[in-house]
């Protein structure tokens, strides 16, 4: 397994600080922007998207220089720092360089990430290896074996989602969402030379640490958001990512400036059309130097990013300028609408609400008007400075959003129920096959076939916090699969007398591609019963 920004060999640029470009739980600006200096300690890369296996096949890389690339720029060490593997390659240069000193070519350490070491497991790009399993001491998934604890609650349905990777599959309908997108951003932001801005990754691994899920975008120990009973945790430290902004800060520290990350996420939720445990994810970041932001503001040069013993505002962070927020701003929205457009139509009416998220501020939801209706389609915001100052771009600002392939498959094709996602029916699929991404699909339905509906009621343990709907949730996901259409909780009692208290579910039954029979529902059903007794500590009322 590689570390690939756009799965391809790297080539070392210029590194006169004089003639160097920047190549760059969210997207660029609407054009692209002139030279930029950095820094004279840092390095940078670029890449280029042919051979996806040449970095790893060959010791011995000469650097070449096919189009199209996208920059990767090597950043100074920061604390704590990226452990990594090292793989040397030959490089070429014809001007002095950190690394390369006069006419010459030398043999020097690359920078990557090796999916089959711990150290790295985050980074690694590849998903295949052994089938997931459990066993009564550890959890094993991808090649890697993961001591079980008391937080571990994964289930062996939602392993087997690992490796499936929709968004990857041709002409699936969330493949074509994120080719769409992905073209929409390769077509509309290129770098100088005329090759892409963003990279693109689409192959990280779920499995990620705590940290990166969680602290390394500032989310704080005590947030709701780490709940045991809304996340799918391997053990205290590792879990399967709850969104593909997890990724964020390493793709940040390895030097990248402006990416696309796409991928499956994991989070216990409600059961019904338009949640599933298993769901896809895309974002982008894009960072900004002083020269990029106002290069071609009048006066541009006499502005700053940064100020000293500023204050936090709706409006801004302590460390920025207003000035530079507002850009930035500016750009963000600019470039989101763009993009939306592009997927929905000129004519879409879109609008801006302000909210909260951890991890940016300002942040703002995108709503457009869709069939009569508004619908949040994504989030975004300019990037906390402790972010950037952790991933060693303190010297930058930056943006990123984030957005559901789901949802806008959903509304786009017209699909009714998620779990049609998952299905291997040809009737599904062949609706989505064709050779122009961008050609209108709208999705006719497979027969409607009668749901079946039974209700299970029980009382509650005395201990009531040790319950949760969503233990109760994933309980029926991990015995139902995808037979189960809907839990809803119809009802609730109390005891007047014992205080016990009583919760009644009524759950839907429905198979996507055949009628199901009474006595198939009715025997998912018992062993949901007794599963309910035995490991949520209920006492069953039917």
């Amino acid at each position: 397994m590689s570390f690939q920004t756009t799965q391809a060999p790297l080539r070392l640029l210029n590194s006169d600080p004089a003639q160097r470009v920047t190549g760059g739980p969210w997207c660029s600006c609407h054009r692209s922007l002139p030279p930029v200096f950095r820094p004279a300690e840092e390095s940078i890369w670029e890449t280029s998207a042919h051979d996806p296996n040449l970095i790893t096949s060959n010791p011995s890389i000469h650097l070449s220089d096919p189009p199209p690339v996208h920059r990767l720029c090597c950043r100074p060490p920061v604390r704590p720092p990226l452990r990594i593997n090292k793989l040397f390659c030959t490089v070429s240069s014809t001007n002095p360089t950190p690394w390369a000193r006069r006419h010459e070519t030398q043999q020097h350490p690359l920078l990557f990430t090796n999916g089959s070491g711990a150290s790295c497991k985050h980074l690694s790009t590849r998903g295949s290896g052994p089938h997931p399993t459990i066993s009564q001491d550890s959890v094993e998934v991808l090649g890697h074996s993961f001591p079980r604890d008391d937080f571990t609650n994964v289930t062996p349905k939602i392993l087997a989602k690992i490796g499936c990777n929709l968004h990857n599959q041709s002409h699936h309908p969330l493949w074509l969402i994120k080719e769409r997108i992905k073209a929409h951003f390769y077509s509309s932001y290129g770098g100088r030379s005329g090759n892409p801005l963003f990279s693109v990754h689409d192959t990280l691994s779920p499995v990620v640490t705590v940290e990166q899920n969680f602290d390394s975008l500032l989310i704080p120990p005590g947030h709701a958001s780490r709940k045991r009973g809304d996340n799918y945790y391997l053990n205290r430290t590792t879990m399967l990512r709850a969104h593909t902004s997890a990724h964020q800060s390493e793709l940040v520290r390895s030097g990248l400036d402006a990416f696309l990350v796409a991928g499956d996420v994991y989070r216990r939720d409600e059961i019904d059309a338009s949640h599933y445990p298993v769901f896809h994810q895309m974002e982008g970041v894009r960072l900004f130097s002083n020269h990029q932001l106002f290069s071609k503001v009048q006066n541009g040069e006499d502005l700053s990013l940064f100020e000293r013993g500023g204050r936090r505002t709706p409006q801004k962070q302590e460390t920025h300028t207003l000035e530079a927020v507002k850009l930035l701003e500016f750009d963000l929205k600019q470039t989101l609408t763009r993009l939306v457009k592009h997927l929905f139509g000129e004519d879409l009416q879109v609008r801006w609400v302000d909210c909260y998220f951890p991890f940016t501020h300002p942040s703002f939801e995108m709503e457009v008007r869709f069939q009569g209706d508004w619908m949040e389609v994504l989030g975004c915001g300019v990037m906390e400075q402790e972010l950037l100052n952790s991933a060693g771009a303190g010297n930058k600002l930056g943006w990123a959003f984030g957005l559901g392939l789901e949802r806008l498959a959903m509304v786009l094709y017209n699909i009714p129920d998620i779990r049609l996602f998952w299905s291997r029916d040809e009737r599904f699929l062949k609706q989505f096959r064709g050779q122009d991404i961008h050609r209108p699909i709208c999705f006719q339905p497979l027969s409607k076939y009668p749901p079946l509906v039974n209700d299970i009621s029980f009382w509650l343990p005395d201990n009531r916090e040790s319950f949760t709907e969503n233990d109760f949730y994933d309980l029926v996901r991990s015995i139902g699969g995808d037979l189960v259409e809907k839990v809803s909780l119809v009802d609730e009692f109390t005891h007047p007398k014992t205080g016990r208290h009583s919760q009644c579910y009524r759950i839907t039954y429905r198979h996507m591609e055949r009628t199901l029979s009474q006595q198939e529902a009715r025997l998912v059903h018992q062993q949901i019963e007794r599963a309910s007794e035995t490991e949520l500590g209920v006492q069953g009322r039917y």
